[in-house]
């Protein structure tokens, strides 16, 4: 009886838990068995993993073979354990040493002719094995992903032969170095490019400035859409750790293919309007993160908000608050991050034109109210700021670019201030302030005690509305640089609640 014994990985949600392989030859009729909760793509491995010794010329093993995957409560699912069982199986067989076994762990899916094949989520797998203090065997695809993780020696191979010469000493695998393209901050679309429309540009910069959610809503093509494409490059640099956490999300995601060279580039996604609730949230069998998690510490642009079905934009209201979603299964739950800034645009009424200057509008009080009400109560509470964006006058089209119009980077630098300021102060965007939290930086004045509380009367606003418009002004008060928050600050921040002012029932 011969044992050898590998390390590797497994998924669960965005983590990378430690798996062990354990390959142990004995005697009986040539057969291999894979346990340890192993889905079908990993059961198929046995046959992936005979072709590819036979077809290399190494000696397939004539007794039973047995593969544990341990922890045994752990699910397998995927190709990444081909690798350590064919070289458990050599090594159990005597065909390759094992001594050096134990400094690596080994990832990556073979084919039929030995050759590599890369898999989905290295990332998790590249920072867990750092953490391990182990090295890293991996297909040479996925090799420039992995060493966007500092201080990990990655071994990229692009054949199972490569990599048993690795290991018995014989030609040493090349270590991957992290390429420096990879720093070059990202290039966003510019602000300079929106013609007019002072007032988005506004409500965008307090957005981006104190991470608030916001709601634009106007005619079609006055600019929504322009304008949040050129939020994420209104907001501070991504923090290595930031990145690393959106980084490892998108990795994982198995939805678009993972592009190191842009790790450093804050997420935007923005699904259309018939995407389902899980698509949104995430889930699956074995569960994925959805869009607001592929968001993590960037932005989520939803356009034609009254458009998606309101199931769907109900399961926004906690991840709003709690920055996470907890998807469970019978078997287990799993968490994502999902710190997103989410941007809403709609139109005005179903025709979307209601207050235009051009006068078209011919939508019924009830058909706009039934428009609107797509939209809970509940929901709209959770947004910080509302915006209109009306439609240019035709000079401000079709003449010169104003010399006034910011660029994107004037504008990030006083985002940068002012979130510098938040930091400085309590350690984290305004829009993520607690209760307590407020009531320590948003003290009010008499003077600006007396105008929120005519606001609230006057709006009926929620208890969440309030403590959303003190933050708001927080972040007014940062821009300009003031120590607290005075009248003109507050007055700015009420009116962006405009959507809260008989929404329902719209006026002709």
């Amino acid at each position: 009886m011969a044992l050898c014994i590998l390390h590797s990985r497994g998924r669960l949600g965005i983590e990378a838990p430690p798996v062990t392989v354990e390959v142990q030859l004995s005697g009986g009729l040539p057969a291999m068995s894979i346990v340890g909760l192993p889905e079908m793509a990993v059961r198929e491995s046995k046959d992936r993993v005979h072709g590819a010794l036979v077809n290399n010329s190494f000696q397939f093993p004539n007794g039973r073979v047995t593969i544990n995957l341990a922890p045994a409560d752990l699910p397998k699912e995927g190709g990444r354990f081909d690798l350590p069982i064919a070289l458990g199986t050599l090594g159990a067989t005597g065909q390759l040493r094992t001594e050096r076994l134990e400094h690596y762990e080994c990832i990556g899916e073979l084919a039929l002719s030995g050759a590599l094949r890369p898999i989905q989520g290295v990332l998790p797998i590249a920072l867990a094995a750092r953490a391990a203090g182990r090295a890293l065997i991996l297909p040479q695809a996925n090799a420039a992903e992995a060493a966007i993780v500092e201080g990990l020696e990655v071994r990229p191979a692009a054949h199972l032969r490569e990599v048993c010469a690795h290991l018995d000493g014989v030609e040493p695998l090349p270590i991957q170095r992290g390429d420096d393209r990879f720093q070059i901050r990202p290039d966003y679309p510019d602000l300079v490019d929106v013609r007019g429309q002072e007032h988005g540009k506004r409500g965008l910069e307090i957005a981006a400035s104190g991470g608030h959610s916001i709601l634009m809503s106007g005619p079609p093509g006055t600019g929504k859409s322009m304008l949040a494409m050129r939020l994420p490059g209104l907001l501070p640099p991504l923090s290595e750790s930031e990145a690393l956490e959106a980084a490892a999300i998108r990795s994982v995601g198995g939805r678009d293919p993972f592009d190191p060279a842009r790790w450093l580039e804050r997420p935007f996604r923005s699904p259309h309007h018939t995407a389902s609730a899980a698509a949104l949230v995430g889930g699956g069998t074995q569960p994925r993160p959805g869009e607001i998690s592929l968001a993590h510490h960037g932005v989520l642009f939803l356009d034609e908000l009254p458009e998606f079905d309101r199931r769907v934009l109900e399961v926004l209201r906690e991840p709003l608050e709690s920055g996470w979603i907890d998807i469970s299964r019978a078997a287990r739950q799993v968490r994502f991050p999902a710190q997103f800034q989410m941007v809403a645009a709609m139109n005005p009424c179903p025709c979307g034109y209601l207050g235009d200057s051009t006068g078209r509008c011919r939508c019924s009080p009830e058909q706009v109210a039934r428009y609107r009400r797509r939209l809970s109560g509940p929901l709209l509470d959770r947004i910080d700021l509302h915006v209109e964006v009306l439609r240019l006058e035709v000079g401000q089209l079709t003449g010169p670019m104003s010399r006034l119009n910011e660029t994107t980077a004037q504008v990030r630098a006083r985002v940068s201030a002012a979130r510098e300021r938040q930091l400085a102060r309590a350690g984290k965007a305004n829009a993520a302030l607690t209760p307590a939290e407020i009531d320590r930086d948003c003290a009010l004045d008499a003077a600006g005690q007396r105008l929120v509380e005519q606001a609230l009367t006057r709006l009926a606003l929620s208890a969440r509305a309030y403590h959303r418009i003190l933050k708001v002004a927080r972040t007014i008060a940062d821009l300009a640089g003031a120590e607290g928050i005075d009248t003109t600050h507050l007055s700015e921040a009420i009116g962006y609640r405009r959507l809260d002012r008989g929404f329902a029932a719209p006026a002709r």
